[in-house]
This record gives structure tokens, C-alpha cells and sequence, in this order.
């Protein structure tokens, strides 16, 4: 029986063997490995309709190409945990392979790419309630911030509120944060680091309390600068590399500067250009 057929068996015949799998799963004692760094596999895209990769426009849609990929990247030395939907981390426990790994649950999906409607990014994944009742550490919210759309706000005072639930409860609140804008009918980041420094000084502030909040940011240039902007602990997003080389030298300078605590990375180790996914979560591992 493959993986798939393994899985769907369960789902089929003993959909409670999720929840036991979480209820039994040994925790991770803390977010860092033996380096002091975090390594966290990043696998939330397809929940928001964005399963390109590359030229590959549906490379992450394969449910059981991606769960062997996440396997082999999770089971690498130095691996922290993984950052999903529902449904990959569901997968996951009926695999064991969350044994001692951090898990942080991406909230908010519903912002799907390319539409409309992709600032107005409501909470439709995880609550805190339902990561602290799995037993895992975190949450993590997608927070675009866009000027000239209406739906910003109601986006900020989720994001709030997903703060405060999970720091009531003790729990990680990762926090991404963008300054969007549309562009030509489509949502376009801006990555300049005075978009970012602005975006870190919002997202800073959200929240009743900021004691359970981390920052989740991308490598731009200046990011010395950029990240005096805040005392919040930070990990750095990957995004989609095109020159492997030049991120993971970005990357290392980066990761020496004193909030950054690691690494949350999803295309490009699960999907690197080589096709060896080992080796370049090997190398993203050497880098902390």
C-alpha cells in the first residue's frame, strides 16, 4: 500500500486516528534545533490556489509527490517542523512524520491568488483554539497590507485578534506581513525595504500583547536597516528562488543579525531546481 493509499484508508475508515496521532505525537521541547536556529518547511501555498513552481503551474498539486517531498525534507538533521493547512498537517500525523517537530498552523487562505478578492484574506484554516487543542505551537497569518484596498482593515483587526488568541494561550503568533498594492489587476509585494520597514512597524503593533508575536519576513536588500525596525523574534520566508546561490548567501547574511531565529522555507528546498530536495535543505541547514 503507498502513501496515498495508506492515508486515504485512514481518512475513510478511522478519520479519528488524526486526532489520536496528535494526542500521542511527541511535542518538540523547543522550536530551535542543536544550532539554536529554526528550520521550519513551509507548505501552505496550494490552500491558497498557488501550486506553480517555477514554469511548472501545477507542481505542488501532486498530494502525494508533496507529502514524499515534505517527508524526505522533515526527516533531514536540523529540521525544526513544518508550517501547513489543515489538511497537509493531517496527512503528516497519519504519517508519524511530526514526531518532535514544531507545528505551526497557517490560519488564513482564503485570500486566493490572482483573484479579486485576494487582500480580503479571511481566517478559514486553524484557530488558536484548534492548535493549542492539537497540541501544537503555533499560528501563522498572512498579513497584506494594501492602502488602496478597502478590505485592509478588516485584514489588521483579524490579524489582531489571531494574536491575542494565540498569545492567550501561550502559542507562537507568526506574523507575515507585506505593503501590497494592485498592480495592472493583480496583487504585487512591495519588497523595497522601506515597504518593509513599514510593514514590520504595523504588524509590530497589532495584538493586545506582542510577548507571543514572531515576524515571518522576506530577504530584501538593507535588511541591517530593516530589521531595527522591530524587537520581534524573526524568521526568514524563502519565497521562489531563481538563483539558489545568491538566496543562500542573502540568507547567511541575514540570519546574523540579532532578532533572526531562522528559517521558514517552502518551494525552493521542496522543489529545487537540481530536483534534490535533501541536498538543499542540507545546505539551508549549513547556513545556520
Amino acid at each position: 500500500m503507498n502513501t496515498v493509499e495508506r492515508i486515504v484508508a485512514k481518512r475513510v475508515h478511522d478519520p479519528e486516528a488524526i486526532a489520536e496521532a496528535a494526542a500521542a505525537r511527541v511535542r518538540a521541547k523547543s522550536p530551535f534545533n542543536d544550532k539554536g536556529a529554526a528550520m521550519i518547511i513551509a507548505a501552505d501555498h496550494p490552500a491558497r490556489g498557488a501550486n506553480a513552481v517555477g514554469s511548472d503551474p501545477l507542481a505542488m498539486a501532486d498530494r502525494g509527490e508533496l507529502l514524499e517531498r515534505l517527508c524526505l525534507a522533515l526527516e533531514r538533521p536540523g529540521v525544526t517542523g513544518v508550517l501547513a493547512t489543515p489538511d497537509i498537517v493531517d496527512d503528516l500525523l497519519l504519517l508519524g512524520a511530526l514526531e518532535g517537530k514544531t507545528v505551526i498552523g497557517s490560519m488564513n487562505r482564503t485570500g486566493l491568488a490572482g483573484s479579486s478578492f485576494e487582500i480580503d484574506d479571511r481566517f478559514a484554516c486553524y484557530d488558536a483554539e484548534t492548535i493549542a487543542r492539537m497540541r501544537f505551537d503555533g499560528g501563522k497569518t498572512l498579513t497584506r497590507i494594501c492602502l488602496d484596498d478597502p478590505a485592509t482593515p478588516s485584514i489588521l483587526e483579524n490579524t489582531a485578534k489571531a494574536v491575542n488568541d494565540l498569545a492567550e494561550k501561550k502559542l507562537i503568533a507568526m506574523v507575515e506581513p507585506f505593503l501590497s498594492a494592485w498592480v495592472d489587476g493583480k496583487v504585487k509585494n512591495d519588497l523595497s525595504p522601506e515597504a518593509v520597514i513599514r510593514s514590520i512597524t504595523i504588524a509590530s503593533g497589532l495584538g493586545r500583547s506582542s510577548a507571543y508575536t514572531w515576524l515571518k519576513l522576506p530577504v530584501v536588500a538593507d535588511m541591517e536597516r530593516v530589521l531595527a525596525a522591530s524587537t520581534l523574534p524573526a524568521v526568514l520566508l524563502g519565497g521562489e528562488v531563481k538563483d539558489p546561490d545568491a538566496a543562500f548567501a542573502a540568507w547567511q547574511k541575514a540570519l546574523a543579525l540579532p532578532t533572526v531565529q531562522g528559517l521558514v522555507v517552502g518551494r525552493s528546498l521542496l522543489y529545487p531546481h537540481d530536483g534534490d530536495v535533501a541536498k538543499a535543505v542540507d545546505t539551508a541547514v549549513g547556513l545556520l
